[in-house]
């Protein structure tokens, strides 16, 4: 699958969206991928985690490692691939919130991965922060992590922003403008932040925290 084959089912599905939106690294953007909106369509996120599937499956991996919450779905189906693909059952997990803005390895899945190649996959990534920090607690309870795949880059994240993995993909590459809130053009324009999707809503409640 190209890069253009995967636009073009982010587009059927209605992920991209123009507005206002609040990322959660608190960059402010005019355009917002709904990674949400793909996950109802059973038949494209199949053919999305065939595709990141495709890209490792020389790499003898051994489990495949979401984090929660949509990228759960990720794991199972890129696992589900692999097994197709490989002819041995590559397991499918996941990594749980850990209350404190990071991820932690629960529910006996450290015992599965521990000592096994281990691939990331995550459905969109605009900083890296999330896939760093379940490639931390992969190698905290001693697995392989052997690379680290996104559906959609966003934000120009490398190698290095996402832990050093040995290997760091994206279906496609998206480079789309972004600013910090102090120097945010749409906020000048006294543009209304979208509070539906993305963390506008999180960001008018400090705003308004603050103007007390």
């Amino acid at each position: 699958m190209n890069e253009a084959e995967v636009l073009q089912i982010i587009q059927n599905v209605g992920a991209f969206r123009t507005g206002h939106f609040v990322f959660n690294s608190g960059l402010h953007a005019g355009t917002y991928v709904n990674k949400d909106a793909i996950y109802p369509h059973v038949g494209y996120v199949s053919q999305l985690s065939r595709a990141m599937a495709e890209k490792f499956r020389e790499d003898n991996v051994e489990v495949v490692l979401g984090p929660a919450n949509g990228a759960i779905i990720l794991s199972t189906w890129t696992a589900h691939h692999l097994t197709e693909m490989l002819g041995r059952e590559v397991y499918g997990v996941y990594a749980d919130k850990d209350g404190n803005g990071g991820f932690i390895i629960r529910r006996g899945y450290d015992k599965v991965i521990a000592g096994k190649r281990t691939l990331i996959v995550e459905d969109l990534t605009a900083t890296g922060g999330s896939i760093k920090k379940v490639v931390e607690a992969a190698r905290a309870v001693g697995a392989d992590v052997i690379g680290a795949i996104a559906i959609c880059n966003r934000g120009g994240v490398t190698r290095e922003a996402v832990g050093n993995p040995p290997r760091f993909e994206a279906l496609v590459d998206l480079h789309l403008e972004q600013w910090p809130a102090e120097t945010c053009e749409l906020c000048r324009r006294d543009i209304p932040v979208n509070i539906d999707v993305g963390h506008g809503r999180e960001f008018l409640a400090k705003k308004e925290g603050k103007g007390k």
